[in-house]
């Protein structure tokens, strides 16, 4: 059995690789290289993929005694994460590129490069688990054993097929479990942070990278209220998201939020927190993971944010691959380009992107 190991230079992927070797797989631990800014590591040291933190990965090999290799993917992120990145934000909508680069780099081309290699399986630091439906042997996605951890929300994409791959070593580990198992090993990034920041805005400013990859100025334009009045000037909308307060620069007696965008006209609308809350949302390239396409509505848990808990909604399967989630209850800032992924219990039923917002 032979395992490829996506190794990000941190704890998580280090240990998944641990793990895999003492099950008795020959293992190949790999680094994508996605992007590189030479300025990205003073920016912030929480980001992913810096030079540092392939050398991370490639040490952990070294100490496991298993060879390395990093792929070259810089050409690949561009096209499938940096510009979708774009072209959603230049849309009006917030896009998720965390999920982008799991969908395109890890399970599609690393996962091909893998069985190049003539490995078994790929193993990532995912925290989610894999189980089987004992009635009819489909592949289930499920939550992480720690909860606190679970990265289920940003692997609703995956296909049956790259399930069968798959294999997500912590899955039933809690994160001072992993760190203790790499401390036990002597792995030197056994208490090494977690990045936090996306690798290619480090600074957060997403409005100053649009232009510097674009070489384009979002054009300024006005601040309405929710009757249509101007009440302030905005620097580009594409500098606002949806639930966004802070940094507005209007006066008002009560706190103003993001609850529109009109890309077209280059406005921005604010109002009140009251204003953010929606029941109804579609979602479009909607993937059934772990059962089959509904023939009708169903009940299921829905999650719009990756640090969200789950609301309970119906939901109904439409043409073209697309659902309506209606919630029990109204949620805040629903977020076009987000991605909202359904549950049941644990089990991850499927997943797709916010299409469009409305109803009460």
């Amino acid at each position: 059995m032979r395992a490829m190991i996506a190794m990000s230079g941190g704890v998580d992927s280090s240990v998944a690789a641990l793990l895999l070797q003492r099950a008795g797989y020959d293992c190949l631990g790999v680094t994508m290289r996605l992007y590189r800014d030479p300025g990205m590591e003073r920016a912030s040291p929480k980001s992913c993929c810096s030079d540092a933190d392939e050398e991370d990965a490639a040490a952990v090999c070294w100490e496991l005694g298993i060879p390395f290799e990093d792929l070259c993917c810089t050409k690949a992120f561009e096209q499938a994460v940096i510009g979708n990145f774009i072209r959603e934000y230049e849309a009006g909508r917030t896009p998720n590129p965390c999920i982008a680069c799991n969908r395109f780099l890890k399970f599609e081309i690393l996962l091909d490069h893998a069985r190049q290699k003539g490995c078994t399986c790929l193993a990532t630091g995912h925290y989610a688990r894999i189980g089987r439906d004992p009635s009819t042997g489909r592949l289930q996605l499920r939550k992480a054993l720690d909860a606190g951890k679970d990265q289920s929300y940003v692997l609703y994409m995956l296909k049956q097929e790259q399930l069968a791959f798959l294999r997500f070593p912590l899955g039933e580990l809690r994160k001072e479990e992993t760190r203790a198992l790499a401390e036990a090993a002597g792995l030197i990034n056994a208490r090494k942070r977690e990045s936090q920041d996306i690798c290619f805005v480090p600074d957060g400013d997403y409005g100053a990278f649009l232009e510097r990859w674009t070489g384009r100025r979002d054009p300024e334009g006005e601040i309405l209220d929710p009757d249509g009045h101007v009440i302030g000037r905005h620097r580009g909308a594409v500098r606002y998201t949806i639930g966004q307060r802070r940094g507005l620069g209007v006066a008002a007696e009560h706190p103003l939020y993001v609850v529109a965008k009109d890309m077209e006209k280059h406005t921005v609308t604010v109002g009140p927190e009251s204003a953010l809350y929606s029941r109804e949302l579609t979602a479009a390239d909607f993937n059934w993971l772990s059962i089959p396409t509904p023939e009708g509505p169903i009940r299921a848990a829905a999650r719009t944010r990756y640090r969200q808990d789950e609301s309970p909604a119906e939901v109904w399967p439409l043409e073209g691959g697309r659902v309506r989630v209606v919630f029990d209850r109204p949620q805040r800032a629903l977020t076009p380009g987000q991605a909202v992924v359904l549950y049941d219990g644990d089990l991850v039923l499927g997943g797709g992107t916010i299409e469009t917002v409305g109803g009460d």
